[in-house]
């Protein structure tokens, strides 16, 4: 017996059903027979244990499992043949009214919303593009030429590039805070690492100079104790040291790996590795505007339960991060709340455009995906065949190609516009 679906919000569904009392106990006499045929107890061979003593055992736990499948099979047969999907699970509670031949529940659960079909020829999408030439080239070299500098101690005043070595100490109201005392602390001045006020205070300085100055730490700092507060702090510095660049000569393109030393191989290895980045930080930066234009335009109601569901394991992953960092708290689960959204928007968009244009990852796809990947490794066959045999690993890639496909898709039909990215705002944006 059962009845039809009713509507009792946008997503929201409701059906009650019912499952014949024969029905169950049919079921449950097959299954406690075929446990007892496989069933060991002390006394009985094997298969010769009594039903009835395997009914006193496990009986309870079988109907419980009988009632799960019937009433599973029950509503799987009503959303078949209303065409509606479930999200999330089903709440199943046991009704007390109705027939008294019959088991009665009543199962609320919520659907799959319509989306329809997305017009990608009104989206309006940013194309960054970024020339690479001879200068990205030169400005790469001189980064990988400073990240084999050496320091050397100077008695000038410290300049921004110069690393300092300080001791300090902060106090809030008179007294010491946690971090905010250390002896022989070394970093490179300018590059953002301490707060602007710090390094105000530094700057100019000598090896021997004592300052001393206010701090205001920011409202949003990460750490909450001090947060919005100001701090007095005492900084002594230590030494000031100048970054001393190698030469750009045949013996530094060998220190890079360039066998001949030749600087003209190091240039040309340096260009392709910089156009193969540069191209990737473009393709992701052309990948975000896609999804913000989808975003847009994927404007339909979502099921909390694949809210709930995604908010709980961006927590979840926040949490062990935080832990694996050995921090000792996570924030609020409602942080999460509008990032889950968006994620479960688009993936709902996302998944009605693969289904409706054909879009999903073809096998030849992945199989390049990984190819590509592995080539970053010194052992490309090995890394290949490792993601082929790690389902959860090859599921990755899979997603990421099925995100491609949408992407060309897309951008093949959308309102596109150039937007140029300057070479350094593109190569600093991975350190932020």
């Amino acid at each position: 017996m059962q009845q039809n679906i009713e509507s009792i919000g946008t997503l929201e569904r409701r059906i009650d059903l019912s499952v014949p009392n024969a029905e169950i106990a049919a079921e449950v006499a097959q299954r406690l027979a075929r446990l007892a045929r496989d069933s060991n107890m002390p006394g009985f061979r094997r298969g010769k244990v009594p039903v009835k003593m395997i009914a006193q055992a496990h009986g309870a736990q079988v109907q419980a499992e009988v009632l799960s499948d019937k009433v599973s099979k029950l509503l799987s047969h009503a959303l078949e043949k209303n065409k509606l999907r479930l999200a999330g699970q089903p709440q199943i509670e046991s009704k007390t009214d109705g027939d008294a031949a019959y088991q009665n529940f009543r199962a609320t659960f919520e659907v799959y919303p319509e989306i329809g079909a997305i017009d990608a020829t009104r989206l309006s999408v940013q194309r960054a593009v970024c020339p690479v030439g001879a200068v990205e080239v030169e400005k790469t070299i001189e980064v990988m030429r400073r990240q084999r500098g050496t320091f050397s101690p100077v008695e000038r005043p410290a300049r921004d590039g110069d690393r300092v070595k300080v001791d300090f100490r902060g106090t809030i109201d008179g007294a010491a805070f946690e971090g905010g005392t250390a002896s022989g602390y070394s970093f490179e001045l300018g590059k953002g690492r301490m707060l602007p006020a710090f390094e105000d205070a530094v700057r100019g300085a000598v090896a021997g100079n004592r300052r001393q100055f206010p701090l205001r730490f920011p409202d949003d700092y990460h750490g909450a104790a001090v947060a919005g507060k100001t701090a007095q702090f005492e900084v002594t510095v230590v030494s000031v040291e100048e970054r001393i660049l190698p030469p750009l000569d045949a013996d530094f393109a060998r220190s890079v790996g360039i066998a001949d030393g030749s600087l003209d191989v190091l240039r040309t290895e340096v260009r392709n590795n910089v156009e193969r980045e540069v191209g990737a930080r473009l393709r992701a930066r052309t990948r975000d505007s896609v999804m913000d234009a989808l975003l847009g335009a994927a404007q339909f109601d979502l099921p909390r339960a694949l809210v709930a569901a995604e908010q709980g394991r961006l927590w979840e992953m926040a949490k062990a991060e935080i832990s694996a960092r050995g921090g000792a708290q996570a924030p609020g689960m409602d942080v999460f709340a509008a990032a889950a959204e968006r994620r479960v928007r688009l993936s709902l968009a996302i998944s009605e455009i693969v289904r409706g244009q054909g879009l999903q990852a073809r096998p030849d796809q992945v199989r390049k995906a990984i190819e590509s990947i592995a080539r970053a490794y010194e052992k490309p066959a090995e890394v290949v065949q490792w993601y082929l045999g790690n389902r959860e690993r090859l599921a990755e890639v899979e997603a990421s190609v099925l995100e491609d496909n949408v992407v060309d898709w897309v951008l093949q039909r959308a309102q596109l516009a150039d937007r140029n990215v300057p070479f350094d705002e593109l190569m600093d944006s991975a350190k932020g």
